[in-house]
């Protein structure tokens, strides 16, 4: 059953989660020297970066959840698809945060409409408008279906937030990462992002985990099994 298999693995990605977490905070804090123009401002890379990142990548994940549930006619996908949507927005707001934080002293202004910068804003209003659009159906099934559409019509945004970059008059940097150019970052600054990447996603699975197992109580709360799980839990 899910219910148990989420319950025995979440403390497990949840201390996956703390370790990368710490590693990469010594990489980013520690061993990776100041910049020499933009001083000691220029560690908040290591947490806008990496949720911006996170953020893309769990909008993915909810949408294969929601247009499985879509497809299958399932409510386990759309369960899951709902426990990740949080998640991904506080990696949105986090990345907008963090990028408001470097922009002030960088660029003279909290905020610039920057391609990048209102890609990443719409994308969290997309998480916004996943949840809010679920709140406001009562029927689970229905809100999960209505949701699975609009994932699946802000997924435009994804390819948008990629290209803006290097297509567009925007002032960040080019990719840090790319299969045809050279990364844009030096070896200790690139490997201290890569690994709180991971610790971000870690994190987003052991929270998920631990969300949906909510989901499922609340959504089969007249079950029988429920009861008798609830019970046999300490």
């Amino acid at each position: 059953m899910f219910f148990l298999l989420a319950g025995r693995l979440r403390p497990w990605f949840s201390g996956m989660a703390v370790a990368w977490c710490l590693a990469g905070m010594v990489l980013g804090f520690v061993v990776v020297p100041v910049d020499g123009q933009a001083g000691e401002i220029s560690r908040v890379i290591f947490i806008h970066m990496p949720a911006a990142w996170t953020s893309v990548f769990l909008y993915v994940v909810m949408v294969f959840w929601a247009g499985a549930g879509l497809t299958l006619n399932r409510r386990l996908p759309g369960m899951i698809a709902s426990a990740v949507a949080p998640t991904g927005a506080l990696f949105a707001f986090v990345a907008l945060w963090t990028g408001a934080l470097w922009s002030k002293p960088t660029w003279g202004t909290w905020w610039i409409w920057d391609a990048r910068l209102a890609a990443e804003l719409a994308l969290l209003f997309l998480y916004c408008g996943f949840m809010a659009l679920q709140l406001t159906i009562e029927d689970a099934r229905r809100a999960d279906h209505a949701g699975a559409v609009l994932a699946l019509v802000g997924v435009v945004s994804l390819p948008i937030i990629y290209s803006s970059a290097p297509r567009w008059n925007t002032l960040h940097l080019g990719p840090a990462v790319s299969l045809t150019q050279s990364p844009g970052l030096g070896g200790e600054m690139l490997a201290g992002i890569i690994v709180m990447v991971i610790a971000f996603c870690m994190y987003s699975i052991a929270v998920s985990l631990a969300r949906v197992r909510c989901i499922i109580l609340e959504r089969e709360r007249h079950a029988e099994w429920v009861a008798d799980t609830t019970k046999a839990l300490p």
